[in-house]
């Protein structure tokens, strides 16, 4: 299962965040997403366990808790969509059909 992870304090390493999850199972992957310009921390990660059981055990027990001194957000990842997580490209607003005249 994937996880989403938010509100992660700035000094929170990958280590840190695997060390969090391992205490509910196996850990395949900890990942803290970072700024490409900066090369500093987003403020948010992933977690992937194999394992669902100790996945949704390990989401109960650390959503909300407190984690480098930040309470941390802890759920179920939402899969990517089409076109990124913003909605998509393409030209928006505008348009709609006008066949009132």
């Amino acid at each position: 299962m994937n996880i989403f992870v938010g509100n992660l304090s700035y000094d929170l390493t990958e280590e840190d965040l695997r060390q969090a999850f391992e205490a509910f199972g196996q850990v395949q992957s900890a990942s803290i997403v970072m700024d490409r310009a900066t090369g500093k921390s987003r403020g948010f990660g992933f977690v992937e366990m194999p394992n669902r059981t100790e996945a949704e055990a390990a989401i109960k027990a650390l959503n909300l808790q407190e984690l480098k001194g930040r309470a941390i957000t802890v759920n179920e990842a939402r899969p990517k969509t089409e076109g990124g997580a913003r909605g998509g490209g393409g030209r928006g607003g505008g348009g709609g059909r006008r066949e009132r005249w």
